[in-house]
């Protein structure tokens, strides 16, 4: 599972004090290990992403700036929101039968003594063929609750740790006037994309000729805000974002102006502002 892990996610600055060589999918780090106001900390991580036109030239520059968890917590995180995206995808429905469901094996094959063979009361048991399964699978629901907020957060990680990779492309929904798989890759080719390379798409909508254009490369993920998930994030070599996805991303997952973010041993103050009581003057 841990193979679709790319180096990029796994050297970024978020994962600095974290060797590039360790599988983001080994035992995560005990949360109660950190104190609270260590593991609640959010920061926020500004890229600089190139603005490339439909030719495939620069024509300027933009900021990703999200949230992204603590650099001691940012792998565990991010592990519990793809461990539980994974679980939740499995439909738990592998059943097989045991000795007591499996039909027939009523009858006792042959009598108990005289014959000088194993005694055997049914032909339905675990050590015949055709026979009940021992501790088999049975029917069983996979699905794991996560809060909001913490997938939100590995989202945002994710997608921060993976904009060394990433790129801006100019709206090119309108540029195909019909569906033709070949200049998609040609497009893919000046924005300097390998079409073997797996790559994500984010924007906020596909059109139709786009999304029938590149349906047949195998490599490539076209997601939108309903499909954002993030196997396809960690599982991408490179990030293309449109202009508006990428203000999307800002406004939903980025730094809501210091919201949630304490330094190490300071705490929220949830009253609301203080006011001064002046004391009359006392007689004596």
């Amino acid at each position: 599972m841990a193979s679709f892990l790319k180096s990029s996610f796994l050297s970024s600055s978020i994962f600095s004090n974290q060797s590039p060589s360790t599988s983001l999918f080994i035992k995560p780090p005990n949360p109660t290990r950190f104190p609270k106001s260590t593991v609640a900390v959010t920061r926020s991580e500004l890229a600089t992403l190139p603005i490339l036109s439909f030719d495939g030239t620069k024509i300027g520059e933009t900021t990703l700036n999200l949230k992204s968890a603590h650099p001691d917590t940012a792998r565990a995180v991010v592990h519990r929101g793809i461990t539980t995206d994974l679980n939740n995808k499995r439909r738990g429905t592998a059943s097989t039968l045991t000795r007591a469901e499996v039909r027939g094996g009523g009858k006792k094959p042959f009598p108990q003594k005289k014959l000088g063979r194993a005694r055997r009361g049914s032909q339905r048991t675990p050590l015949r063929p055709g026979g009940g399964v021992v501790f088999g699978p049975k029917p069983r629901d996979w699905s794991v609750k996560i809060n909001k907020k913490e997938k939100r957060l590995a989202i945002s990680t994710a997608l921060a740790s993976a904009a060394v990779n990433g790129i801006v492309v100019e709206e090119f929904g309108e540029k195909f006037e019909k569906p033709k798989t070949k200049e998609f890759i040609e497009v893919l080719k000046r924005w300097g994309i390998d079409p073997k390379e797996k790559s994500m798409f984010f924007m906020l909508d596909v059109n139709d000729n786009v999304a029938l254009s590149s349906r047949n490369i195998g490599t490539l993920r076209m997601l939108t805000p309903r499909t954002l998930n993030l196997f396809d994030i960690l599982n991408a070599d490179k990030l293309v974002f449109t202009q508006d996805g990428l203000d999307y991303l800002n406004d939903v997952y980025g730094d809501d102006d210091g919201e949630g973010e304490f330094e190490d041993g300071e705490e929220e103050n949830e009253g609301t502002e203080t006011e001064e009581i002046v004391l009359p003057p006392s007689d004596a």
